[in-house]
């Protein structure tokens, strides 16, 4: 079981690796559309109409694609006011059900987003605009990020079901992880 589970963490770092990275190319192509549309509107006096709607879904894709990497790394915002109070093992409790409740809300979440993708694609849904966009385009960076942060969730949950160790902490502002800065 503990190979297996190393398995699936190596297989995950790297998808959420790859995701992250392809969402850090969706803010670059974000940045470079909204500054050439900066440059035909400001010069030019030519502003395009298919900025806004592009750099809308590139955001969007890049936000759901890096949810994976953001909770590996334990990086998204926690209020640990009572969780901090707490023994160890309450703690790892705690967390358990927190993950548990997690993976059943991200999966209702995956499942609806797949409904709404595959609704878009058979009664080929376009976005209201004179781009005329496929609409399960964008929309299946939904259920992609779902997946991604859905497959950590499991791990995570896993990890802390087994005790196994999770992987290092994340490195602070020093380039040390919080345990060695102190």
């Amino acid at each position: 079981m503990k190979q297996f589970l190393l398995a699936l963490d190596h297989f995950l770092e790297k998808l959420s690796k790859a995701a992250a990275i392809l969402a850090g190319i969706f803010i670059l192509a974000t940045a470079f559309i909204i500054v050439y549309e900066v440059i035909m509107r400001g010069l030019f006096h030519s502003p395009t109409e298919w900025v806004l709607e592009i750099s809308t879904y590139f955001i969007i894709t890049a936000g759901f694609l890096g949810l994976a990497i953001t909770f590996r790394q334990k990086a998204h915002i926690q209020v640990d006011l009572f969780a901090s109070k707490l023994s160890k093992r309450n703690s790892r409790n705690v967390n358990l059900c927190l993950n548990l409740l997690a993976i059943f809300t991200f999966l209702i979440f995956m499942t609806e987003s797949m409904d709404q993708v595959t609704a878009s694609f058979v009664y080929h849904k376009l976005s209201p605009s004179i781009l005329r966009f496929p609409l399960y385009i964008p929309q299946f960076a939904l259920v992609l990020g779902s997946a991604l942060l859905l497959g950590e969730i499991i791990r995570r949950f896993l990890f802390d079901l087994l005790c196994l160790p999770d992987m290092p902490t994340p490195l602070n502002n020093t380039g040390k992880s919080d345990k060695e800065a102190q």
